[in-house]
């Protein structure tokens, strides 16, 4: 049940990661520093990775893992590669890019060493 539950909550975080990268989020809050919007990025992609890797951890395959991080990376790539094409309002940004990829590194390596949530 608890592996069902978190399989919707993973999907549904994708879907709304899709969906706020192409529109226009001019509303969000700002934390104060030059570099808000790598900050979301990095948070956004951490709980991206952590969600799929907590899904997929209980398969004890460390080769699931290094396949979940690398589809999460591609994903963040191809996502940051098409948002201008498809919203002229948003621009590609190599320090975004890297903000994901940091996110899912740490997002993975926080998921993959804790037992946050038994899910056997």
């Amino acid at each position: 049940m608890l592996r069902k539950l978190l399989l919707s909550v993973a999907v549904i975080y994708t879907l709304a990661l899709i969906i706020a990268t192409f529109i226009n989020l001019n509303g969000v809050p700002s934390l104060g520093s030059s570099f808000d919007d790598k900050i979301y990025h990095f948070i956004a992609y951490a709980g991206l990775a952590g969600l799929w890797t907590t899904y997929f951890k209980p398969s004890h395959k460390k080769q699931t893992l290094w396949f979940v991080f690398v589809v999460v990376i591609l994903f963040g790539v191809l996502l940051e590669l098409m948002q201008h094409q498809l919203n002229q309002n948003r621009t590609y940004d190599t320090y975004d890019l890297l903000a994901n990829c940091l996110g899912v590194v740490v997002g993975t390596l926080i998921a993959a060493r804790l037992d946050i949530i038994k899910l056997k």
